[in-house]
């Protein structure tokens, strides 16, 4: 779907953006063959690659000499750094000189579980959520680096971890300060996002307590009735017979996550000279920004623009860096899982900022 991206004020587009729902059997997509949906990350950011190619090349060639970006969020950080090695790999092979291939994008990006998970043990310290005794404690019980205590025998950490996680099991990891909530989960979540995760952060959608308006998750509980009307999905061009059910989010597909690390994939890109943005909603608990802040120190790129705020309409937005090779990294302030859910006019500046090569 091809979606243009206007200034607040003005009449003049930013940017074309297609929405591409992904992997197969996800949103409206869907695959003749029944092994369609069986996959894995590389296997997905294939195809996606494939659509890519097709879509500009084939059936839209006019687009072709436009500025392309590739972006997403959330569990895209593992898929979209293939999917541009790829690109830039073909690029660099001759095969598709005529693409004006530019960057890529990433919010909250998921990117090594066990960093992410680890982390999550200090943003939860940094916020005032466990006390400085139960955090030095886990430094030592645990060895520093390994909250997530996949050493069972390790008795000392894993009676920290339990004091942790009755400390965390009120809390929206999502957004740390929005009400505690049920959320459309499955078991192949925990899969999606790491080595672990809580009880509590996987309450499963048909929980006990009712689902109350002002949580998030009953908007997400109203988009499922949204897009399965008839008239939807006929002013959406939905194929008849191809899609039964709407579902926000399919994680009973048989789907294998085998990208335990992005990391390296960054690292290769961080080289090619091509612009990158990175941003983190700064209270996003379950991809905190002290994950993605570690992962990209571990790239050792020197800093161009040291850590300053940014703002919108004069009031702090965020904090942001940049660095020599192109990349620019943005926190955007009370953001939470992804950050434009939760901010969308500081993220539209902060994108139109970039895409414009203008400083946040």
């Amino acid at each position: 779907m091809m979606h243009h991206i206007r200034r607040f004020s003005y009449s003049n587009i930013i940017a074309n953006i297609i929405f591409l729902d992904a992997p197969v059997d996800t949103g409206f997509s869907y695959s003749k063959s029944s092994q369609g949906s069986k996959m894995g990350d590389i296997e997905s950011a294939q195809n996606s690659y494939e659509f890519l190619r097709k879509w500009l090349i084939e059936e839209h060639p006019e687009f072709q000499s436009n500025p392309l970006y590739i972006g997403g969020d959330s569990y895209s950080g593992k898929i979209i750094p293939i999917i541009v090695q790829d690109l830039i790999n073909d690029i660099e092979a001759g095969k598709y000189p005529f693409l004006n291939f530019k960057g890529y994008l990433i919010g909250n990006p998921v990117t090594d579980g066990q960093l992410e998970n680890n982390a999550e043990v200090l943003f939860a310290h940094g916020l005032g959520l466990i006390s400085y005794e139960l955090y030095e404690s886990m430094k030592e019980n645990c060895k520093g680096n390994n909250y997530v205590n996949l050493d069972l025998t390790n008795v000392n950490c894993s009676k920290d971890r339990e004091v942790y996680e009755k400390c965390i099991s009120g809390i929206n990891v999502l957004q740390i300060l929005e009400p505690f909530c049920p959320f459309i989960a499955s078991q192949k979540q925990k899969q999606m996002f790491g080595y672990r995760r809580s009880p509590s952060k996987m309450r499963e959608f048909f929980a006990v307590e009712p689902l109350s308006p002002r949580c998030r998750s009953y908007g997400y509980l109203l988009s499922q009735y949204w897009a399965n009307d008839d008239r939807v999905r006929k002013a959406l061009h939905i194929r008849k017979g191809t899609v039964e059910n709407w579902i926000r989010c399919n994680y009973d597909l048989p789907y294998e996550y085998e990208v335990k690390s992005s990391i390296g994939y960054h690292r290769n890109l961080s080289t090619k000279g091509y612009r990158s943005l990175i941003y983190s909603g700064d209270h996003d608990m379950w991809v905190s920004h002290i994950s993605t802040e570690a992962w990209i120190r571990s790239l050792d790129l020197s800093i161009a623009n040291d850590w300053r705020p940014w703002l919108v309409s004069g009031q702090i937005a965020g904090y942001t860096r940049t660095y020599s090779n192109g990349m620019t990294y943005a926190t955007v302030k009370g953001g939470g899982h992804t950050a434009p859910e939760y901010r969308p006019e500081e993220c539209f500046a902060m994108f139109e900022r970039w895409i414009s090569h203008n400083p946040l």
